[in-house]
């Protein structure tokens, strides 16, 4: 029997979870990936016994609720508490995508080196809670292969390349061959969306007033709104300190509470902030490999036969691969890598040949 409803597909990130129905160019719905639960001490008194598993909020709602506290239940990448998790599931289906679980299919994600455990925790969620008719669960890296067919740029479909997956909380580069990870091959880089929002609010800190409770938001709208990635660091420093009405520019907000509002100015930031996935250590000094090194160590440690589709075709899948000229800076210093390879690998054979000779 073939089955005339859409599929669901739901995307948990440890920022944000898309939600939509297969066959949609979109999702529909983004929502954060946090739940607010009420305080244990308001929880515990008598007029709410009871009422515990019903009084919770998730996505929006969660981070605009007083008295209630915020919890992530992901943290890079991966489930730390299936209880939340749950009631993020049900609000997920019954407020958002308004559908009757036995009456859909399910396509959820997981990153990869996902333990089998928690595999096994979410089909027992989606059957035993929820009764879905079917469930099919697939690797990030994999969806992201097969999405970038839609793209003009690329122009074999194919499910053989490389990708670099850049959420909230983890990044991952990530080679698939035919379809399948080389799971051995899998880099992990401790850089992520969080850190990149951490080192813009560190940088505003550093200049600008801004109200505590405010102040990661801002850095995320700041990192969100004007950031992107340069071409040359001391390039840019010089553009800023030549033109810096032209350069830096200024970001408006107002306090929720009181009202009052604020503009601050946004500078260096703007591009130091992403520059950090090429120098790291200019957040982290104990991290210094970069991520085009990174995805050169991963492709260079895979079958020999796989390398030269995997580096003709490397995706980039969330948010935090969607800084202007991110993917230009990437594709020009792996080349440079390769090239500068290649050329020490034709020097060595001209010698070799001479030996020879």
């Amino acid at each position: 029997m073939i089955r005339s409803v859409p599929a669901c597909v739901v995307d948990s990130g440890t920022g944000y979870a898309k939600i939509g129905f297969a066959g949609n160019a979109e999702p529909t719905y983004i929502v954060p990936s946090t739940i607010a639960v009420r305080d244990q001490a308001q929880a515990s008194s008598k007029s709410y016994k009871g009422l515990e598993d019903l009084d919770f909020y998730i996505g929006a709602e969660a981070m605009e609720r007083p008295g209630y506290s915020t919890k992530y239940p992901i943290r890079h990448g991966l489930v730390e508490n299936w209880d939340w998790m749950e009631r993020i599931m049900e609000q997920t289906i019954y407020k958002y995508l308004r559908v009757n679980p036995p009456d859909h299919c399910f396509l959820l994600t997981e990153p990869p080196l996902n333990p089998p455990e928690n595999r096994e925790y979410v089909a027992e969620i989606m059957f035993e809670t929820f009764n879905v008719p079917g469930l099919y669960v697939a690797v990030q890296a994999v969806l992201a292969l097969t999405a970038s067919w839609t793209s003009k740029q690329v122009t074999k479909k194919t499910l053989t390349g490389t990708v670099i997956d850049s959420g909230d909380g983890v990044t991952h580069v990530i080679p698939v061959a035919e379809g399948y990870v080389i799971g051995s091959c899998i880099k992990h880089i401790p850089i992520a969306g969080r850190d990149i929002t951490n080192f813009v609010l560190q940088m505003l800190r550093d200049r600008e007033t801004i109200p505590p409770e405010l102040s990661l938001d801002v850095a995320r709208e700041v990192k969100e709104q004007y950031c992107y990635t340069c071409a040359d660091v001391v390039k840019e420093f010089q553009k800023y300190d030549a033109e810096p009405s032209k350069m830096i520019k200024q970001h408006k907000f107002t306090h929720p509470v009181t009202k009052k509002q604020f503009v601050i100015d946004v500078g260096y930031e703007r591009f130091l902030a992403p520059e950090i996935f090429f120098c790291p250590e200019i957040s982290n000094p104990e991290y210094t490999q970069s991520i085009v090194d990174v995805v050169d160590d991963a492709i260079q440690n895979c079958p020999i036969d796989t390398r030269r589709d995997l580096y003709n075709l490397i995706s980039l899948s969330g948010g935090s691969t969607k800084y202007k000229d991110l993917a230009r800076r990437l594709s020009r210093d792996l080349k440079r890598i390769v090239d500068n390879r290649l050329k020490i690998s034709e020097e060595l054979n001209k010698g070799i040949k001479v030996l020879r000779d």
